[in-house]
């Protein structure tokens, strides 16, 4: 058996302030794409989380160029996941005295690029 070795370069965001379930909605849309493609979807889907995952694939695109000397025209998103971080809780006081517990989620997002083989 032979081994190839496939470049690869990754960007991750750890604790970015928004719930995983939002940026997975966004993620599921650029997986598999070429990276322009990846880029115009992002830029031009109105969700919130649209406008992080657009640094961060910018970022991995800049690590594959600058550190692992992979060529921009044959980059493509291999995989982007959303983890659940920490979640933050706070109180927000109700009735009678009562309190609700209010839960602020993040999430750790990452980017992994790999190169087109061309044989």
């Amino acid at each position: 058996m032979e081994e190839t070795n496939i470049k690869e370069a990754t960007a991750t965001l750890k604790y970015a302030r928004i719930s995983a379930r939002k940026v997975k909605i966004v993620a599921d849309l650029i997986k598999g794409k070429d990276v322009d493609e990846a880029l115009a979807i992002v830029k031009f889907t109105p969700k919130a989380s649209s406008e992080i995952i657009e640094k961060l694939l910018k970022s991995a695109i800049a690590n594959a160029e600058n550190n692992n000397d992979m060529k921009h025209e044959n980059l493509y998103v291999a995989e982007i996941y959303a983890n659940q971080g920490p979640t933050l809780k706070r109180i927000r006081p109700a009735a009678k005295g009562s309190a609700v517990r209010i839960r602020k989620r993040t999430s750790h997002i990452t980017i992994v690029l790999k190169e087109k083989l061309d044989f």
